[in-house]
């Protein structure tokens, strides 16, 4: 597993874990790597140093010191949380939403905003539609009341 740390278009730093460096690089094509803060799709890896084990600790039958338990790190720490069983519970609606979406809509590509209004507008017949939209375009449609949301993103979509 590879952690990485990324950087969205708009400035947000988040971390993510992938199998290997080829699915970062497929996921982020795919459009699957996104900002949990904004939603972006447009991200890139931070700079970062490989984190290393070390060698030099002492065996299980060597003698250690006793010492006091070392408080966690407050001014870097990311925000983490351990799914419990009602995030689990969550993360499965999560995913059943998802995949009923896909499932019983038509895929549109980029072409989602543009027909997203045209339905609203009347020009077009509604329908069922998903796709991928740019920030921008998202806050355009919902300041003319074009009713859409972002399909939701469980947790193994960004590992």
């Amino acid at each position: 597993m590879i952690r990485y740390t990324l950087n969205c278009t708009c400035g947000h730093a988040f971390e993510s874990w992938f199998p290997s460096s080829a699915s970062y690089d497929s996921q982020r094509a795919r459009g699957l790597v996104t900002c949990p803060s904004c939603n972006a799709t447009t991200v890139e890896k931070a700079v970062m140093a490989p984190a290393v084990a070390r060698t030099d600790k002492p065996g299980r039958d060597a003698p250690q010191a006793a010492a006091a338990p070392a408080e966690p790190a407050r001014d870097s720490a990311t925000p983490m949380a351990l799914m419990g069983r009602p995030e689990g519970e969550l993360a499965d609606l999560l995913r059943r939403l998802r995949d009923h979406v896909v499932s019983n809509a038509d895929y549109v590509g980029a072409d989602f905003a543009d027909l997203a209004r045209k339905m609203h507008d009347g020009e077009l017949e509604h329908r069922s539609i998903y796709g991928e939209a740019t920030t921008d375009e998202v806050k355009a449609l919902r300041e003319d009341e074009v009713e859409v949301f972002p399909l939701p993103v469980v947790p193994e979509d960004r590992n």
